[in-house]
């Protein structure tokens, strides 16, 4: 039997996202709009809705996966996205994050370390006819100076450290999300930034998120 995509996607936002207090209107509208099995690989398409990291490609690695729905939806919401934001997206996956943030910003900036995921997410953004993001090949993973400062900036994977250079590419008024820290001790954590020297962190929920890929060794400094 064919699965009911629009009964999938309204037990997600209702079983999975709303439990989790992902209780804004936007943000729940947008979710019921944006097609997440569009940007899901064929093969996997029926597991679009369901709560688990999903593979983008044959062979993927931990991090080369989509997140979980109530995952994303609190981070989206939690970043608090304005019509007038240019935003940083790290780990661009199969592009599905850059859209939901493009329905919400004024551009959306998202980095891709993975060639074969770079592709993906242009494929995926175009054909769903969103305009206002571009996918750079690269390691955002301590930051993506070439666009920056920044109005909101989310990580789509988790880091060990929050990098003192990702911190410092936001605006002042600006907000991070990201999931911190290392297996099986996880927090999402947003970053506002009050003055230029003046970063105001908050613990938002713990939950487990495969890991960003990287080419540079981590340093030992958390910010």
């Amino acid at each position: 039997m064919a699965m009911d995509i629009e009964k999938a996607r309204f037990n997600m936002i209702q079983q999975q996202i709303r439990p989790w207090f992902a209780l804004d209107p936007g943000v729940l509208a947008l979710l019921g709009v944006v097609r997440r099995e569009d940007f899901v690989p064929a093969k996997y398409r029926e597991l679009s809705f369901a709560d688990i990291e999903i593979p983008l490609k044959e062979g993927a690695k931990p991090g080369q996966t989509l997140l979980a729905p109530r995952v994303e939806a609190c981070m989206l919401q939690e970043l608090a996205v304005r019509n007038t934001d240019k935003v940083l997206e790290i780990g661009a996956g199969g592009g599905y994050m850059a859209a939901l943030l493009a329905a919400k910003a004024e551009f959306v900036y998202s980095v891709e370390i993975d060639p074969e995921l770079v592709d993906l997410a242009r494929r995926n953004l175009r054909r769903a006819s969103v305009a206002n993001v571009s996918v750079d090949p690269g390691d955002g993973s301590r930051g993506w100076d070439l666009y920056a400062p920044y109005d909101a900036i989310v990580v789509s994977g988790s880091l060990p450290v929050l990098p003192e250079t990702l911190l410092r590419q936001m605006k002042i008024g600006g907000r991070l999300v990201a999931i911190v820290g290392e297996a099986p001790s996880m927090e999402a954590r947003r970053i506002t930034r009050a003055g230029e020297d003046a970063f105001i962190g908050e613990n938002l929920f713990e939950t487990v998120a495969a890991p960003l890929e990287n080419d540079l060794p981590w340093e030992k400094f958390v910010f």
